[in-house]
């Protein structure tokens, strides 16, 4: 949007239907002597200390609201026990008010804090947030764009692998949704995501400036497009530096599990050549590989080095404190969302793909 947004104005025809569109308290409160009138739609905009055409175009999702004002409204709309009747609304406009949020693992904690930025911005706007576990499963993936063919919901943001992703663009790439942290340019659709080839680059220069020359890589589902980047990346920093890793420290899982890490930072950590470095793609793995290593006797980081990627909550907790590249996790949500909603207000409009920054977060592990 450009240009200043204009100030309050007189609301419009279809704004005065929308504010016919109020309830009453969702839950009545016990009599005390003389009962209190409900407030108007005129009380709740002199709370909020705006105008009544701003309450309706707050209530009904309205993008040229400030901020500050949005939350304003809200904060007065929830004081008076009001709420917006959803049904006679969506009959009229054909919107659900629905954003759909496709996850693959609802067990990896990395999701968590990328689905509260989702449902900020989505709360923002007036939508509703529904959070759909899929499993990585293309059937099910279809089952909930089929929501959106339906109008059942009016988005999506899809966090699936690539790969899935890939099997539904012919079929879907005109209907609104987004693709999170896995995508491929590709498909053509809106993406928000970091640069994994860089990232892992910058891990594994991180522990080849301590000295380490014997980095082994513990990798996830290469059905995945970012373990394939994160893979490259680590490739080629150790090519620029004039090394070739062995086979046998180069170990590939098919999941994210704490235990899965363990068992394989157990395994190479009893080669007959073992390596002095550890990167995993993940905090969930590298925290296993912490346990792991600590299951045979190895320490850390005194006898192996460990790096682990996307600095979740835990990384900072455990014993030692993990060496991390950090994902922006609730800026990718909130990115994704914002994404999401300007391909829904204007959708001949071209949404590029937004790459955000990573750092490298240097803790006791390495």
């Amino acid at each position: 949007m450009s240009g200043r947004l204009q100030p309050d104005a007189a609301p419009a025809a279809t704004e005065l239907t929308e504010l016919t569109e109020l309830t009453e308290p969702t839950e009545p409160t016990e009599p005390k002597g003389t009962p209190e009138p409900a407030l108007s739609i005129a009380g709740v905009a002199e709370r909020a200390g705006v105008s009544v055409a701003t309450v309706s175009r707050v209530l009904n999702g309205h993008a040229n609201v400030r901020a500050a004002t949005r939350e304003r409204v809200m904060a007065a709309v929830e004081s008076c026990g009001y709420r917006v009747n959803e049904l006679a609304r969506n009959l009229r406009t054909a919107e659900s008010r629905l954003l759909l949020t496709m996850v693959p693992d609802f067990g990896n904690p990395f999701y968590a804090e990328i689905v509260r930025g989702i449902d900020s911005v989505a709360r923002q706007h007036g939508y509703f947030m529904l959070l759909c576990d899929t499993g990585a499963d293309p059937g099910r993936e279809r089952s909930y764009f089929d929501l959106l063919r339906r109008r059942r919901a009016d988005g999506a943001i899809c966090l699936d692998p690539a790969t899935v992703q890939q099997a539904l663009a012919d079929e879907s790439v005109s209907l609104p949704w987004v693709a999170c942290c896995e995508f491929d340019a590709r498909v053509g659709v809106p993406y928000v995501g970091i640069d994994n080839y860089r990232a892992a680059g910058d891990a594994v220069r991180h522990l080849l400036a301590r000295g380490h020359t014997k980095i082994a890589l513990i990798n996830s589902d290469e059905h995945y497009l970012y373990a394939q980047q994160r893979e490259r990346g680590y490739l080629d920093a150790l090519a620029d530096a004039g090394l070739t890793p062995r086979d046998a420290w180069r170990v590939n899982l098919n999941c994210l599990d704490y235990e899965a890490g363990a068992r394989a930072a157990a395994a190479l950590a009893q080669l007959d050549d073992p390596p002095t470095a550890i990167f995993a793609v993940s905090d969930t793995l590298a925290i296993g590989v912490l346990n792991g290593l600590r299951s045979v006797g190895r320490r850390v980081p005194a006898d192996i080095a460990v790096v682990g990627f996307d600095d979740i909550t835990l990384a900072a907790q455990v014993d030692p404190p993990l060496t991390t590249i950090a994902q922006p996790m609730r800026e990718l949500g909130e990115t994704a969302a914002r994404l999401l909603l300007k391909r829904l207000a204007e959708p001949q409009a071209s949404v590029p793909g937004v790459l955000l920054p990573h750092r490298l977060v240097v803790r006791q592990s390495a």
